[in-house]
């Protein structure tokens, strides 16, 4: 049985910490460096973890402790009384998009009872990912990208022409664009920040109906945590371009380095996810300084009642 310790006051709490890291990202909008923008988001989350009254520890982070000099792998967070919590985060999930003032750039998180996320490595990972509503089971990695949609298009009672499916503007994906332009779907292309990719079809206002490609492993523990608050689905298998990864993958426990993870195996338990928009984007308005006040706009989502609400926050700069 999962160990539900999360609380509403945890989530509130949550939502600040996102809140922060966008608005230090903010400053670096446009300013054409990504290292400075992504460290400011850095600093200012890890201060407001360290206000929250809990034992944080970092699974999903900036890298592992050696390469990265905060919320690195295996940090420890929070004021040390509380819950156990095991944490994934992007404290600015596209540097790129921020550094060239592009959208979609996000703080972003996700938090488990210690032990409910996977403790992935820093390498790519295939990934596939719908919204709720449909048969378990009906999208595959094992399958082409155009039956997939096919499928999709079927269970959704629509015409695959009808269908938009979210891809990664990458060379090594030229092979899934392809396969999803013979079966007549519409493909969104984006340049940077898969997290939201995924997100985006947990709302049937982005228009986005699939998620498909390879990204980071971590990005995808965190998208899975968004996707298990609505009952999306989605599937990663991760990939290893050389034996040191291998080995950094057997550092974390991995053992099986072919295993497709469900949903449910990269989120296991009980979670609570936040991203707060450091600029305009598809689903959250960027942080915006007016009237002598900072806005910031924010979702978070709940797994343990389904709950999706938007945050609009203000506060004197």
């Amino acid at each position: 049985m999962e160990n539900k310790v999360l609380t509403p006051g945890l989530s509130d709490a949550m939502v600040r910490v996102t809140e922060l890291a966008a608005i230090a990202a903010s400053r670096e909008v446009g300013r054409g460096d990504e290292k400075k923008a992504d460290a400011a988001a850095v600093d200012a989350m890890r201060s407001a973890f360290n206000a929250v009254d809990f034992k944080g520890r970092v699974v999903i982070g900036e890298g592992e402790r050696d390469e990265a000099p905060m919320l690195y792998i295996g940090e420890e967070v929070g004021t040390g009384t509380g819950p156990e919590i095991d944490i994934a985060l992007d404290p600015l999930e596209g540097t790129t998009l921020t550094a060239k003032a592009m959208a979609n750039a996000l703080a972003v998180l996700a938090i488990a009872p210690r032990g409910g996320l996977l403790y992935a490595p820093d390498t790519y990972m295939d990934k596939i990912a719908i919204g709720p509503g449909y048969p378990e089971g009906l999208v595959s990695l094992d399958e082409a990208p155009s039956d997939n949609i096919k499928a999709l298009a079927k269970a959704a009672g629509r015409k695959v022409e009808d269908m938009t499916v979210c891809v990664l503007d990458r060379p090594r994906h030229q092979d899934i664009i392809d396969s999803l332009r013979s079966a007549g779907a519409r493909i969104s292309l984006i340049s940077d920040g898969d997290v939201a990719g995924v997100i985006a079809t947990t709302d049937a206002a982005t228009g986005i109906d699939m998620y498909v490609g390879q990204g980071g492993a971590p990005e995808g523990v965190l998208a899975a945590a968004a996707l298990k608050c609505v009952g999306g689905q989605m599937y990663g298998r991760l990939v290893f371009r050389n034996d040191d990864e291998k080995k950094r993958a057997a550092r974390t426990g991995i053992t099986d380095f072919g295993k497709t993870y469900s949903l449910h195996e990269l989120a296991s338990g009980d979670t609570v996810f936040c991203a707060t928009g450091v600029t305009n984007g598809t689903m959250l308005s960027g942080v915006a300084h007016k009237d002598g006040r900072v806005h910031t706009h924010t979702l978070v989502m709940t797994s343990m009642d389904g709950m999706v609400r938007y945050v609009r926050s203000a506060r004197k700069v």
